[in-house]
C-alpha cells in the first residue's frame, strides 16, 4: 500500500499546514510563470486555496482514496512486504491509490495484481476507514484469489499467503492493516452486516487512532 505522507501544501481552516511552505510557480519550458501562485480565500469559500493570478484558477487539493483487499485462499491470507517507502520491509495488505476513471473493485483487483501478481475475485466492500491527519479515505473489499499462484510486484519484495495464527503482527505497516483483518475476521460467514469503519482510540491497541502512521520507531527497514 503506497501510502503519501502529509502534503505539506494541503491548506486547513488556517491556511497550510505542516511546514506552511509555500510552494513557488511552475515554470513553463519557456521560463514563464504559469499555473496557481497564490493563496488566498476565493470567494464564496473557507479555505486557504492556491489560486492563479492570472486567471482565476482554483486548485483544489482533495483527500486521496486508497483502496484495498483482504484476499483469501482456503483460509489463508494474502499480505506483501513493502519494497518502497514508506514503512520499506513491513507487511501490508495489497492496496494503492485509485487511478483516474477507475472504479473502486478494479482498484483492488489492480492493487492485487501489480503488488503480488495475484488474480483475485472482489466481493462486497466491507470497511471505510477515514485518515484525516493525512488526508486518506480507505476502502477494503472482501476477496478471494482465483489460484495460489502469486510473486512479488515491483513495489514488493515478498509476497505471501499466512494462516491466521502466522500473521506477522509485530511487522504491520500501517494501523490500518489491523483493523482490516479484525473487521475481516468479525463478518466471516455473514452476506449481510454493516461496514465497519475506524475503531475506537485504543481498542485494537495503542495505533487505533492513526497517529502510528510516521512512528519514528517503526521507520526502520524491515527484512
Amino acid at each position: 500500500m503506497t501510502h503519501n505522507p502529509a502534503n505539506p501544501l494541503k491548506p486547513g481552516p488556517a491556511g497550510p499546514t505542516a511546514s506552511g511552505d509555500r510552494p513557488s510557480r511552475p515554470r513553463s519550458g519557456t521560463g514563464q510563470n504559469v499555473g496557481p501562485d497564490v493563496w488566498k480565500i476565493p470567494e464564496g469559500d473557507e479555505r486557504e486555496r492556491l489560486v492563479c493570478s492570472d486567471c482565476g484558477f482554483i486548485h483544489y487539493d482533495n483527500p486521496k482514496i486508497v483502496v484495498g483487499s483482504v484476499a483469501v485462499w482456503e483460509d489463508r491470507v494474502l499480505m506483501c512486504r513493502r519494497a518502497i517507502a514508506p514503512r520499506i520491509g513491513y507487511w501490508t495488505l495489497p492496496a494503492g491509490f485509485m487511478e483516474l476513471h477507475e472504479r473502486s473493485e478494479d482498484a483492488a483487483a489492480r492493487e492485487a495484481w501489480e503488488e503480488a501478481r495475484a488474480e483475485i475475485e472482489v466481493h462486497d466492500l466491507f470497511a471505510l476507514y477515514n485518515i484525516p491527519r493525512i488526508s486518506q479515505v480507505q476502502l477494503f473489499y472482501r476477496a478471494t484469489l482465483k489460484s495460489p499462484a502469486i510473486e512479488p510486484g515491483p513495489e514488493s519484495t515478498e509476497v505471501r499467503l499466512f494462516g491466521w495464527d502466522e500473521l506477522p503482527e509485530d511487522e504491520f505497516a500501517f494501523p490500518s492493516v489491523p483493523w482490516a483483518l479484525q473487521h475481516y475476521r468479525e463478518i466471516a460467514g455473514e452476506t449481510a452486516f454493516a461496514v465497519r469503519t475506524n475503531p475506537p482510540p485504543g481498542s485494537m491497541g495503542p495505533s487505533a487512532d492513526g497517529t502510528a502512521f510516521s512512528s519514528p520507531k517503526q521507520e526502520r527497514p524491515r527484512g
